[in-house]
């Protein structure tokens, strides 16, 4: 039986929350770690500015990913309910019924995104030397993004139930085999960023298929899961998609917003690109240290919303913070210190490892902030609101940050990468703060008559 972490009693919860978000995060760091080592071995043995190439697609791939993408946080948010509620006969249709969207939002994503990759690189002001690698390299990208929706979803179930050593296992043989094949595709096979590309795709189909492989075969646990039962559940699929739709649209909306924000970048030249994506891939390791904690706080939160423990909820939350503080210390601490080491990884030009220290510094300095952010936004979905948090992320990170591109950087003084770097911590400021306020608010109102439904 698969070893279920307990999210709904007192005693032990802090210690549970940390058992939870341990496998959790290095999933996460693992994950940026292959994504890194595409970074670095392109950039050593592929062809000039195959760094810039594959960075600036990040936002690109984001944009078109995340809507159906969170879809998985609303199967996340459904099953821990049921978990919580002790229901595993709707547990079961919400496995299932998840497990069906995935596959169909894969396939449609990863043929639009096949399509259309060149028409937004070109929109986004992609400079000529690397417009052709960018394409190249999202074509083949997209063609993985159905096993990535796979992976996604059927990890989000299982972490619903308090089981994230598995994905954690899965993600580390899938990722073992995507750094060697990548030292032989570009090093050996001279295949540049194609051959990064193809590589993503084959350990993307590896996570994929074990996971579902792993629940196919698992003997016990909440919830059981068969091919022969993959169907859309009209209930389920309704209450995943109220909850979830609204994740993936601030996610696409903050994928817009970085998307612009890299089209600024792009105008300032391709060394400039280069220190941004360097800078961008190491601060990704303390961001997906930090979302892991916001992710414990939906997934626990959401099981004690189920369970009706709302006092369960206030712990989970401070815990959540207090984590997200840690870890942010701890990391930011170490790669500031090592800043020009690892920057020299990724990049060789004076310009590029400056641009890229400039931005770093800026961002992990204050980078708490985006964790607070995220955390108040899995609470506001954890006791049903996910409208809201979207709404409020919309205008006070997004909608912020679009001005701030279109009035500020373009004067002269603002037009480099250090004004416009510094447009996410006062973004991060602005919308953390506001997700606490209705927090606080709704959160005093809240009454456990019945478990609602997602508003």
């Amino acid at each position: 039986m698969a070893k279920e972490v307990t999210m709904t009693q007192k005693e032990g919860l802090f210690k549970n929350l940390c058992i939870f978000i341990a496998p959790l995060m290095l999933t996460g760091i693992l994950q940026l770690l292959y994504t890194a080592s595409d970074l670095i071995i392109c950039g050593l043995y592929g062809p000039e500015h195959s760094t810039a190439a594959i960075s600036s697609t990040n936002a690109l791939i984001n944009l078109i990913v995340n809507l159906f993408m969170g879809l998985s946080v609303g199967a996340n948010v459904i099953m821990a309910r049921c978990y919580g509620a002790n229901d595993p006969q709707k547990g079961d249709r919400v496995a299932h019924t998840s497990m069906a969207l995935s596959l169909i939002t894969g396939i449609a994503v990863g043929a639009f995104g096949a399509l259309c990759s060149r028409y937004f690189l070109v929109w986004m002001k992609t400079p000529d030397d690397v417009i052709d690698l960018s394409t190249e390299y999202l074509a083949i990208y997209f063609i993985g993004v159905p096993f990535t929706m796979i992976y996604n979803f059927g990890s989000a179930l299982l972490r619903a139930v308090g089981d994230t050593r598995k994905p954690f296992y899965f993600l580390t043989l899938s990722g073992v085999a995507n750094v060697f094949l990548n030292l032989l595709f570009v090093i050996r096979f001279k295949l540049g960023v194609a051959g990064v590309a193809i590589c993503t795709s084959i350990s993307q189909f590896l996570a994929a298929a074990m996971v579902v492989a792993y629940m196919l075969l698992k003997k016990g646990g909440f919830f059981r899961f068969r091919l022969r039962g993959l169907k859309i559940c009209r209930g389920e699929s309704a209450e995943i998609i109220r909850t979830g739709l609204p994740a993936g649209l601030q996610g696409m909306i903050f994928s817009l917003s970085n998307v612009i924000i890299q089209t600024s970048i792009n105008v300032l030249g391709t060394d400039i690109m280069d220190g941004n994506g360097a800078s961008a891939s190491l601060e990704g390791f303390v961001y997906t240290a930090m979302n892991s904690c916001s992710q414990a706080a939906v997934t626990f939160g959401s099981a004690n919303y189920g369970a009706k423990n709302k006092r369960n909820i206030t712990r989970v939350i401070c815990y959540c913070l207090l984590l997200v503080i840690a870890v942010w210390a701890a990391l930011s601490a170490v790669i500031l210190a090592l800043r020009i080491p690892l920057l020299k990884l990724y990049v060789k030009s004076p310009e590029a490892i400056a641009a890229g220290e400039t931005r770093l510094i800026i961002v992990l300095l204050t980078y708490f902030l985006c964790g607070f952010m995220d955390t108040f936004a899995y609470a506001l979905r954890a006791i049903g609101y996910s409208v809201l948090p979207t709404v409020i992320s919309t205008l006070g990170a997004c909608g912020f940050r679009l001005v701030w591109v279109f009035a500020i950087f373009p004067v002269p003084y603002f037009h480099n990468i250090l004004w416009l770097a510094a447009s996410y911590p006062i973004s991060w400021t602005l919308t953390a703060g506001v997700h606490l306020i209705f927090f606080g608010i709704l959160f005093k109102k809240l009454k456990f008559a019945a478990p609602r439904a997602a508003q």
